[in-house]
């Protein structure tokens, strides 16, 4: 990255961060369990609700317990439950259609970040009816108010159900792309732990290390403050105490309700200091390959932290510290020891070191995509540019046998 975009992103951060005690962010409202959503929807004179979730959500019966309890309260609920994985466009559209078609008054995600993503997207595109979803990109497009949104998260991983962000692939160029507007942070939470006591151990690891990477990137960014470093922190004590719990047995209630409130803690975190190139480069690759967020997040965290290098030793060393992983006063060893205990959290979860289907020809895109993403907006501890990125890329491919020989000609490649 050249000297003068490193000036024109470093002043901009630091603008955000001066007015960060200005701008009008909020937490939801948490709600006790199914039972006492009825009576907030009442409170609100909605009686018809768009439910938003996904196949494998509304396959489990998941959604049961609660529309029986907006059923019992004579509350109607329409479902869209066609969400994927990394919800485009087209999700957003057609929910919104239904949302139309049968006159709903309130939005309600449920699901993973991905349901939540398109519902946030759904009330947008409601919002500003004649504005499309890509001319949303961005920070602060979108400036009205969205109908009434309840989120549901059935993974402790996203921490959706907090933030001010809705990650959207367009249907057609296969783009992810982040949208970001105070009027996406939901207006209620629910955090329920038994809808996720079923989660296969894959995704519930996964989808731990996706919340682990929030509150990393979270802490060791320029534009932090006394509540989000504290809420990191407690974020990543819970995740290191209880996610091999909830991967070893899925049905561990304590194990699931701590996972569930480091998530939020971490969404919190995020929400106000932001994310880093980690979630730069994962979002990439989940808008072109479909590769699942919280895997990206889980395979490039290690890898990212270690090339920061000196930049970000301090901070790690201080969480090394903090949760028990390093007692070192050496800063360069405590945060050596932090980045191989994420590993070996990876490694015990049967997560890989690498990322298949990563094409050479789509790196160059890729890293553009996330150097427009990431920069100036993210407060990363060192700024990178399109160059820098792609190595990132290079060091989580897959490799082939057949590809051992061509890529030993460039060392920035994995094998």
């Amino acid at each position: 990255m050249n000297t003068f975009k490193k000036i024109y992103c470093r002043i901009f951060q630091t603008c955000f961060r001066i007015a960060l005690p200005f701008l009008p962010y909020r937490e939801p409202e948490l709600i006790d369990g199914f039972k006492n959503v009825p009576a907030v929807l009442k409170k609100h004179h909605i009686s018809h609700i768009l439910l938003v979730t996904d196949p494998g959500v509304y396959k489990l019966g998941l959604t049961k317990p609660l529309e029986k309890q907006l059923s019992k309260s004579q509350i109607s609920c329409t479902i869209y439950k066609d969400t994927v994985a990394n919800p485009t466009s087209a999700n957003v559209e057609d929910a919104k259609d239904l949302y139309l078609d049968h006159e709903c008054q309130a939005l309600l995600a449920f699901g993973g970040g991905s349901s939540m993503d398109c519902a946030k997207a759904v009330g947008a595109r409601l919002a500003r009816p004649h504005k499309s979803l890509s001319k949303m990109e961005g920070i602060l497009k979108i400036w009205h108010r969205l109908p009434l949104l309840i989120a549901v998260p059935t993974t402790a991983g996203t921490g959706s159900e907090t933030t001010l962000a809705a990650v959207i692939t367009d249907a057609d160029t296969h783009h992810k792309y982040a949208i970001n507007d105070f009027n996406l942070i939901p207006d209620y939470a629910v955090l329920e732990p038994s809808v996720t006591y079923g989660l296969p151990p894959q995704l519930t690891a996964t989808t731990g290390m996706d919340a682990l990477t929030h509150a990393i990137e979270a802490y060791i960014g320029r534009s932090t403050t006394k509540q989000t470093r504290s809420a990191a922190v407690e974020a990543i004590q819970l995740i290191f105490a209880n996610l091999q719990n909830a991967y070893n047995n899925g049905n561990d209630k304590t194990a699931r309700h701590h996972m569930l409130r480091a998530s939020y803690l971490a969404g919190t975190a995020f929400t106000k200091s932001y994310v880093g190139y980690v979630h730069a480069v994962a979002h990439s690759l989940g808008g072109c390959y479909g590769i699942p967020h919280g895997l990206a997040n889980s395979v490039l965290l290690p890898v990212t932290l270690e090339a920061y290098g000196t930049a970000a030793h301090k901070k790690l060393a201080r969480l090394a510290r903090l949760t028990g992983i390093s007692d070192s006063d050496l800063d360069a060893v405590a945060a050596g020891e932090f980045i191989r205990h994420i590993r070996n959290m990876n490694l015990s979860m049967n997560i890989p070191e690498t990322l298949d289907g990563i094409r050479n020809e789509d790196i160059p895109k890729l890293a553009r995509y996330a150097d427009k993403e990431a920069n100036p907006l993210y407060p990363v501890p060192v700024l990178w540019g399109p160059s820098k990125l792609e190595q990132m890329y290079h060091l989580v491919q897959e490799v082939n046998e057949n590809d051992r020989s061509r890529n030993s000609e460039h060392p920035g490649k994995a094998a």
